[in-house]
């Protein structure tokens, strides 16, 4: 028997952060990571919020050769609808920073966390899968795959969307799909990107170019399953020749790299993401297509949350009602990014002339009215402060 403060369950993106951080918060963690299968070529970008606690766990100078700034965001109506949204471009130099965030690949990014966990003193690494988890009222006992059992005051699942803590702690799951598919794809190009990514928004989704390092691209292209079936079975001459016409061949001549994967697309959100002695980050509280970048920019801040509740630097025992707390913390953020994700994915979908015209027209005051693409600016990149900044935003609109 090991006994440990903290047991984190998933040892992915969020699991190796939520590990690092805590432990640096002065708690003793054992992180319960199986050794993953396959190397994922699918990439991350991170917006500066998470770049700065990046910045603060000592993580982001190791990430930074691998990085590619995003310094203008558009998005360009690719749709052959009677009604069209104008091209709409966000530049972060209008809210003062030099990139809204930063693009980079998974594997690179796994790499460096694996590093760091490697060299914490804190953590305390077991390269097997959990068996069985007992959340009880004083303390988590996690069984390992061989017998070997971990104690913990507190657990956090970061162990997927069919999280075995979550389901431990007796919590279910709203799921819903869509009949989409992303096909994940990372190319090369003639053309400099200049640190810009491109959105083309079609009627069976998005098709989402995002800069890496040097004149390469990773790319998020949503489509319907039988086309993504078709996509999938081109040469790789082919699946070239497509993205290029599909992006007007604004990045020029266009070489797909190997390792094209493809993602069925759904989404699921727990009933509760936090019960007594455990909470549940990352896929294994909310999951939604990769729309906005808001994916692990949404688990970074469970993760800063947990940090504020978990890491009490006088040394205090862990309270038993922690991830009930944790739950009333992130619900907000949390479901509300959930749902801006679903609308406007479904608003993408949707063939519905009313639909057209409010996206259209969103779009178009966007495009128009720089104070309010402002403020959209500075929710994207730091969620809450367009929101405490919007009365003020009001009052000036008003006096003028």
């Amino acid at each position: 028997m090991r006994d440990f403060d903290i047991a984190v369950v998933g040892g992915g993106l969020a699991g190796s952060i939520a590990a690092i951080a805590l432990a640096r918060g002065g708690r003793r963690v054992g992180l319960v990571a199986p050794r993953p299968g396959e190397e994922d070529s699918r990439t991350t970008a991170l917006m500066d919020q998470s770049i700065r606690m990046m910045e603060r766990l000592g993580l982001w100078e190791a990430v930074r050769p691998a990085a590619a700034a995003l310094s203008t965001m558009q998005i360009i109506d690719g749709t052959n609808r009677l009604l069209r949204a104008p091209v709409v471009a966000f530049r972060s130099a209008e809210i003062g920073l030099d990139a809204f965030g930063y693009n980079m690949p998974n594997s690179a990014l796994l790499k460096v966390l694996a590093d760091a966990v490697a060299a914490e003193p804190n953590i305390t690494l077991f390269a097997v899968a959990a068996k069985d988890i007992a959340v009880g009222p004083n303390k988590v006992v996690v069984t390992l795959e061989g017998g070997e059992s971990l104690d913990a005051a507190f657990v956090v699942g970061a162990d997927g969307r069919r999280s075995l803590v979550r389901e431990s702690a007796g919590i279910g799951v709203k799921t819903w799909s869509y009949p989409q598919t992303a096909v994940v794809v990372n190319f090369a190009h003639s053309v400099p990107h200049r640190n810009t990514s491109t959105e083309f928004h079609g009627e069976s989704g998005p098709f989402t170019q995002v800069p890496l390092p040097g004149q390469r691209s990773s790319l998020v292209w949503v489509v319907d399953p039988k086309k993504a079936d078709r996509l999938l079975s081109l040469t790789k001459e082919e699946l070239s020749l497509a993205v290029e016409c599909r992006m007007q061949s604004m990045l020029g001549k266009v070489s797909v790299e190997d390792g094209v994967q493809a993602w069925p697309l759904s989404g699921m959100t727990a009933n509760r993401y936090g019960k007594g002695r455990a909470a549940f980050i990352g896929e294994a509280g909310h999951a939604f297509p990769p729309i906005g970048a808001q994916g692990l920019n949404l688990s970074l801040r469970d993760i800063a949350a947990l940090e504020e509740i978990l890491c009490d630097r006088s040394g205090q025992p862990i309270p038993a009602e922690a991830g009930d707390r944790f739950d009333r913390k992130r619900r907000v953020d949390v479901i509300s990014r959930t749902a801006s994700v679903d609308l406007l994915n479904r608003s993408l979908l949707s063939g519905l002339l009313p639909v057209q015209i409010l996206r259209a027209a969103g779009l178009q005051v966007l495009s128009s009215v720089a104070p309010l693409r402002h403020l959209v600016m500075q929710e994207g990149v730091a969620p809450g402060r367009a929101l405490t900044s919007f009365p003020d935003f009001l009052r000036e609109k008003i006096r003028r």
